[in-house]
């Protein structure tokens, strides 16, 4: 589960350890297959339910624009708080001890750029894709087939991290060969969306939120009042059977550079990740996309307090218990390594608090959450392949919507399969520098040729195009000669680019080069396009229009 570690570049290096080699598979869990079966029971009616209802295009993409506010927030935060949030945070915090906490902030900290920057504007502009406000006042052609690719590469990197990390946990937990989880992972996903659209992944993710909360919740109290809730007690518990070091700062990040490119990373990442700002386009005006944030927000943050807790949690109650170590690893290594590595601390922590039947529901819980995150990464590709791409750019807007929904549901298929076949053959590769590359896109190509377009008056379609397409190269250039790559996969002694997270860079160089091509820009396009920002502004502002076809 470590590749699931999908939304930090940092997290994506200590994914990549856990997803080479074999995994042992554990006995058979009844609780576990049981529960798993009755979710994928439950989410195939919520698809067949969803399908009837899914009639038109604006239904597929958006479910119509007729979910609420808190439903929105509720989908939000299922789609958020993925099982490497669950399983990978607090697996961070049992390993490093308060550094781990750094993670759970930084995931934080970028929703409030979402609810006063981003959401209400990305409501009144645009339609069902964030291309269609990033191309609002711009060119269509270039600036939509620079998202697309954008919002395409981030779906089908984080697809692939997704896919590996279900085989392995799944594997780990079920007893499945591999492929076949894989498979299944990629089946199940394939008919969500196919049939369902964004109704079915909307409920699918509601109902994911609600369970891991819970689940969460209960693993949280029942480690404080095992300390009668008092936190010194737990604190100082994890620091007798560890060492003073995992209350002190520094084991994960040291360096000042690393820590403000990740902190970069975190913020803009956050606001540029396309199947998150796709989910504004579901409810029905400015209004309900900011209460959306405002319940997504509490959520989320809740969660990553629970996180804290069990991370901590299991540190007290996993680590040195024999029923819950890897005896064959310790003879070789020493040390107290736990079945499944650090990343199943709060797998065990489940079981010690709450016996088989709590690690069966927390097993099929986490299992959800895969296919929760996978479906909204899926449709939001198949969406910026079948309206951007193929209406906007290929037929110029000369479609009908059912046409369009036809081949977004063929675009589902192929990514489907696509995620499939590259979960499989990636097995037993690193692929840490995918997960870093996908974050690396959204912070320095979607977001600021987002947040300029709708900030920025004297934004340009040169501008746009190609500073974002320097934000982009130079992320995955970073990428590829940082140590994740070029020294972990490589092979290589020393890397080229000493950093592991190139956002302070990438991100700097996406800001600076559609600043300067912007204003060097004299041609009487770009004059035209200045000129259009105030209409466009107070439309984003007011709402004023917002319920019709996407204005250019």
């Amino acid at each position: 589960m470590k590749a699931l570690l999908a939304l930090l570049f940092s997290m994506a290096a200590f994914a990549g350890e856990a997803l080479t080699g074999a995994v042992e598979k554990q006995p058979l869990n009844m609780s576990a297959i049981t529960m798993f079966v009755i979710f994928v029971g439950a989410t195939l009616g919520i698809t067949y339910w969803a399908a009837k209802r899914t009639k038109t295009a604006k239904d597929f993409y958006t479910a119509g624009g007729g979910i609420t506010g808190f439903q929105n927030g509720m989908a939000i935060a299922g789609d958020y708080m993925s099982a490497a949030s669950f399983l990978g945070i607090s697996a961070l915090v049992y390993g490093k001890g308060y550094d781990g906490l750094i993670y759970s902030i930084g995931f934080l900290v970028g929703w409030p750029i979402i609810l006063f920057m981003v959401a209400e504007q990305l409501r009144n502009l645009g339609k069902y894709t964030f291309a269609d406000v990033a191309s609002y006042r711009l060119r269509q052609t270039p600036i939509r087939t620079l998202a697309a690719f954008g919002s395409i590469v981030t779906v089908i990197l984080y697809l692939i991290a997704q896919m590996v990390g279900a085989g392995k946990l799944i594997q780990l937990l079920f007893g499945l060969d591999y492929e076949v989880a894989v498979i299944l992972v990629g089946v199940l996903m394939i008919l969500y969306v196919t049939f369902g659209g964004m109704l079915a992944t909307t409920w699918v993710q509601i109902i994911k939120a609600f369970l891991l909360l819970s689940g969460a919740t209960f693993m949280a109290v029942a480690v404080m009042a095992h300390y009668n809730f008092n936190f010194e007690t737990l604190f100082s518990t994890a620091v007798s059977m560890k060492d003073q070091a995992i209350m002190a700062p520094g084991k994960l990040v040291s360096d000042p550079i690393s820590a403000i490119s990740l902190g970069i990373a975190l913020m803009f990442g956050t606001a540029g990740l396309p199947h998150i700002l796709m989910r504004f386009f579901t409810v029905s005006d400015a209004k309900e996309a900011r209460k959306s944030v405002f319940y997504a927000t509490g959520l989320i943050g809740y969660f990553y307090i629970l996180t804290f807790i069990i991370g901590f949690g299991a540190i007290v109650m996993v680590f040195k218990n024999p029923q819950y170590l890897d005896l064959a690893k310790q003879a070789v290594d020493g040390g107290f390594p736990i079945l499944g590595g650090d990343n199943m601390a709060a797998i065990h922590l489940s079981h010690a608090v709450g016996g088989d039947f709590f690690l069966g529901f927390i097993s099929a819980v986490a299992f959800a959450t895969i296919l929760a995150v996978v479906s909204g990464l899926t449709l939001a590709g198949a969406s910026a392949i079948s309206h951007d791409l193929y209406a906007s750019v290929i037929k110029q807007g000369k479609t009908d919507g059912l046409m369009e929904m036809k081949v977004s549901k063929i675009a589902t298929v192929a990514l489907g399969i696509v995620a499939i076949y590259l979960g499989i053959v990636f097995e037993s590769q690193n692929i840490a520098f995918m997960v870093g590359l996908a974050f690396a896109v959204a912070a320095s190509a979607n977001f600021p040729i987002l947040f300029l377009s709708m900030y920025w008056s004297k934004l340009t379609t040169r501008g746009a195009l190609l500073g974002g397409s320097l934000g982009l190269l130079t992320a995955a250039v970073l990428v590829i000669l940082g140590p994740t790559v070029w020294v972990d996969f490589l092979g290589h002694a020393e890397a080229i680019f000493p950093y592991k997270y190139p956002a302070i860079f990438s991100v700097s160089a996406a800001f600076i080069g559609i600043w300067f091509f912007s204003i060097t820009d004299s041609s009487e396009t770009a004059a035209k396009e200045k000129e259009a920002y105030e209409a466009q502004f107070i439309r984003s502002q007011t709402g004023i229009g917002a319920e019709g076809a996407v204005e250019h």
